[in-house]
């Protein structure tokens, strides 16, 4: 596996060039399976957090934010009681309640996967769509998107934004980088999993991630995150939050497929005039060479809790060593040459 750490001396790349395939650049073969990843269309969630349920149940998750001695810890964040990424959180699914002054608010969801009728209220008795699939709630509503719930001052728009969070799986992971007994690597799905049994808790990976996703858990001193259900995918099952999901906001697969339909997903409501609309996480020059899991976003990555512009943390360190060497051989000639000049003397 190549170090960033050995990489000093030689011509610093661009991330886009670093890792074009960091599965085959982590030692495996050209024969290994195709890069796998997710995309979570945000813009069909409708926050039932079926998700957060179905990665605890499979990956034996320990519980967090029930404790019945804070009240299921409201954390004033609207229903979510889990509140961010963590050690024991490998699925966040946000409720993001955005108030705006009246008339602003331009996209947001229905309470539920019901069609709209005259004037904008759900009908329970429409037929779901022919033959299933996945529910989009922004066509359901009218002129194809919600215009915020007013309130009865008719002065502010509330929209609900609801969105399933996870670890980026990242083309250049700061995390992997940083692990000092190879506790977490790359599989040959292009995934980053960490080992439980290799982990010293040393917790170097946790600073690393520019996400905030790994932590350490407190119960048994390890660092955690989610794994892509590693261990379903060896079987050729589809991880256990993207099997969950009702609505197909969660989408699985071929990261070029899915590449693909984010794209055209995203021109579809562009075309409807849902022009904040955006994708978050797909740039392969970004800060991170690209996520293994990103997502359709409908206002700003601020927003959502997501920084703007990720960049992993161990981009510059072989333009730092290689700047340090320069100068600790700087510091040695002139030593040198004063010494020299002395003896002259």
């Amino acid at each position: 596996m190549t170090n960033v750490f050995e990489a000093f001396s030689g011509e610093t790349p661009s991330l886009s060039g670093l890792l074009p395939d960091p599965t085959t650049d982590a030692g495996w073969s050209s024969e290994h399976p195709k890069r796998v990843g997710f995309f979570t269309d945000t813009s069909v969630c409708i926050g039932c957090k079926a998700c957060e349920v179905a990665c605890k149940e499979w990956n034996l998750v320990p519980d967090d934010g029930t404790d019945a001695s804070d009240l299921y810890r409201l954390t004033g964040m609207s229903y979510d009681n889990t509140g961010d990424l963590g050690a024991s959180t490998w699925r966040h699914v946000a409720f993001i309640e955005d108030v705006r002054p009246h008339g602003t608010a331009t996209t947001g969801h229905m309470p539920s996967g019901l069609p709209a009728v005259s004037g904008g209220a759900p009908t329970r008795d429409a037929a779901p769509p022919p033959g299933g699939g996945t529910v989009d709630l922004l066509a359901l509503l009218p002129d194809g998107g919600a215009h915020g719930q007013q309130t009865p001052d008719d002065e502010r728009d509330v929209r609900w934004l609801m969105a399933s969070d996870v670890c980026k799986h990242c083309t250049h992971a700061g995390c992997l980088d940083n692990c000092p007994t190879g506790a977490l690597f790359r599989t040959e799905f292009g995934t980053v999993v960490v080992q439980d049994d290799i982990c010293n808790g040393c917790g170097y990976c946790v600073p690393s991630c520019p996400y905030g996703v790994i932590d350490v858990r407190g119960s048994d001193g390890g660092a955690h995150k989610c794994t892509l259900c590693y261990d379903r995918l060896g079987e050729g099952l589809e991880p256990a939050c993207a099997k969950a999901c009702p609505t197909n906001s969660i989408q699985f697969g071929d990261l070029d497929e899915l590449q693909a339909a984010a794209d055209a997903r995203l021109a579809e409501l562009h075309r409807r005039g849902v022009e904040e609309a955006r994708l978050y996480g797909r740039d392969p020059d970004d800060g991170v060479g690209g996520d293994g899991a990103f997502f359709l976003l409908l206002d700003e990555p601020e927003v959502y809790g997501l920084p703007p512009d990720p960049i992993v943390t161990t981009r510059d360190l072989p333009e730092m060593w290689r700047n340090a060497a320069l100068t600790a051989v700087g510091l040695g000639a002139a030593v040198v040459a004063a010494f020299w000049k002395g003896g002259r003397r």
